[in-house]
Protein backbone atom coordinates (compact mmCIF):
# COMPACT_ATOMS: atom_id res chain seq x y z
CA UNK A 1 0.00 0.00 0.00
CA UNK A 2 1.16 3.45 -0.66
CA UNK A 3 -0.06 5.25 1.78
CA UNK A 4 -1.77 4.26 5.50
CA UNK A 5 -5.17 5.62 6.45
CA UNK A 6 -5.91 6.04 9.89
CA UNK A 7 -9.31 5.01 11.08
CA UNK A 8 -9.99 8.86 12.18
CA UNK A 9 -8.96 9.84 8.15
CA UNK A 10 -11.19 6.94 6.65
CA UNK A 11 -14.26 8.41 8.84
CA UNK A 12 -13.48 11.97 8.11
CA UNK A 13 -13.81 11.25 4.33
CA UNK A 14 -16.49 8.62 4.18
CA UNK A 15 -18.63 11.70 5.92
CA UNK A 16 -17.36 14.08 3.13
CA UNK A 17 -18.55 11.93 0.60
CA UNK A 18 -21.81 11.13 2.08
CA UNK A 19 -21.98 14.90 2.94
CA UNK A 20 -21.40 15.98 -0.64
CA UNK A 21 -22.19 13.01 -2.58
CA UNK A 22 -19.11 11.47 -4.16
CA UNK A 23 -17.52 8.69 -4.95
CA UNK A 24 -14.65 9.39 -3.11
CA UNK A 25 -11.49 11.67 -2.06
CA UNK A 26 -8.20 12.82 -4.05
CA UNK A 27 -4.99 13.84 -2.83
CA UNK A 28 -2.49 15.22 -5.31
CA UNK A 29 0.86 16.48 -4.74
CA UNK A 30 1.43 20.08 -7.06
CA UNK A 31 3.52 22.85 -7.75
CA UNK A 32 3.28 25.87 -5.63
CA UNK A 33 2.84 26.63 -1.90
CA UNK A 34 5.19 28.57 0.41
CA UNK A 35 7.52 25.77 0.29
CA UNK A 36 7.35 24.54 -3.73
CA UNK A 37 4.47 22.23 -3.77
CA UNK A 38 1.63 21.82 -1.85
CA UNK A 39 -1.49 18.96 -1.12
CA UNK A 40 -4.33 19.20 -3.13
CA UNK A 41 -7.58 17.77 -2.17
CA UNK A 42 -10.56 17.50 -4.20
CA UNK A 43 -13.73 15.68 -3.75
CA UNK A 44 -14.53 12.73 -6.72
CA UNK A 45 -17.86 12.82 -7.71
CA UNK A 46 -17.77 8.86 -9.73
CA UNK A 47 -15.36 6.71 -10.36
CA UNK A 48 -15.39 7.61 -14.05
CA UNK A 49 -13.04 10.70 -12.95
CA UNK A 50 -10.44 7.71 -12.09
CA UNK A 51 -7.38 7.21 -14.11
CA UNK A 52 -6.10 3.96 -14.57
CA UNK A 53 -3.12 4.26 -12.82
CA UNK A 54 -4.37 6.19 -9.86
CA UNK A 55 -3.59 4.30 -6.50
CA UNK A 56 -6.99 3.53 -4.75
CA UNK A 57 -7.65 2.72 -1.39
CA UNK A 58 -11.17 1.62 -0.21
CA UNK A 59 -12.18 2.82 3.22
CA UNK A 60 -14.52 0.52 5.48
CA UNK A 61 -17.34 2.62 4.37
CA UNK A 62 -16.92 2.10 0.62
CA UNK A 63 -15.40 5.19 -0.56
CA UNK A 64 -12.20 6.11 -2.26
CA UNK A 65 -9.05 7.37 -1.47
CA UNK A 66 -7.52 8.11 -4.74
CA UNK A 67 -3.85 9.40 -5.52
CA UNK A 68 -3.22 10.79 -9.02
CA UNK A 69 -0.45 8.91 -10.31
CA UNK A 70 2.12 11.55 -11.11
CA UNK A 71 1.94 12.27 -7.28
CA UNK A 72 2.76 8.67 -5.97
CA UNK A 73 6.23 9.31 -5.65
CA UNK A 74 6.02 11.76 -3.20
CA UNK A 75 3.52 10.14 -1.07
CA UNK A 76 5.09 6.75 -0.83
CA UNK A 77 5.15 5.41 2.95
CA UNK A 78 2.77 8.70 4.15
CA UNK A 79 0.69 8.12 6.54
CA UNK A 80 -2.61 10.23 6.11
CA UNK A 81 -4.93 11.24 9.94
CA UNK A 82 -7.68 13.31 10.44
CA UNK A 83 -7.23 15.82 13.59
CA UNK A 84 -9.78 18.27 15.76
CA UNK A 85 -8.67 20.05 18.10
CA UNK A 86 -8.97 23.86 19.19
CA UNK A 87 -7.11 25.39 16.21
CA UNK A 88 -9.73 23.58 14.09
CA UNK A 89 -9.66 20.49 12.20
CA UNK A 90 -7.44 19.10 9.18
CA UNK A 91 -6.05 16.05 7.40
CA UNK A 92 -2.34 15.64 8.77
CA UNK A 93 -0.04 13.61 6.80
CA UNK A 94 2.94 12.72 7.77
CA UNK A 95 5.28 12.66 4.84
CA UNK A 96 8.77 10.62 4.73
CA UNK A 97 9.83 12.28 1.94
CA UNK A 98 9.05 15.63 2.76
CA UNK A 99 12.16 17.71 3.26
CA UNK A 100 10.39 20.38 5.11
CA UNK A 101 6.57 21.94 5.68
CA UNK A 102 5.47 24.87 6.12
CA UNK A 103 2.67 24.94 9.77
CA UNK A 104 -0.06 25.32 7.58
CA UNK A 105 -0.01 21.72 6.73
CA UNK A 106 -0.55 22.71 2.78
CA UNK A 107 2.60 23.25 1.79
CA UNK A 108 5.78 20.71 1.24
CA UNK A 109 9.29 20.66 0.19
CA UNK A 110 10.91 17.83 -1.04
CA UNK A 111 14.51 16.15 -1.70
CA UNK A 112 15.92 17.15 -5.23
CA UNK A 113 16.47 13.68 -5.72
CA UNK A 114 12.61 12.75 -5.67
CA UNK A 115 11.93 14.27 -9.03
Amino acid sequence: MIVELTESAETQIDTLCKNNEAYGVSLNVKGGGCAGFEYDWQLVKTSEEIEDNDEVVMTGGGNAFVIGSHSLMFLIGSVIDYKQDIMGAMFDIRNPNAQSACGCGVSVNFDDGLF
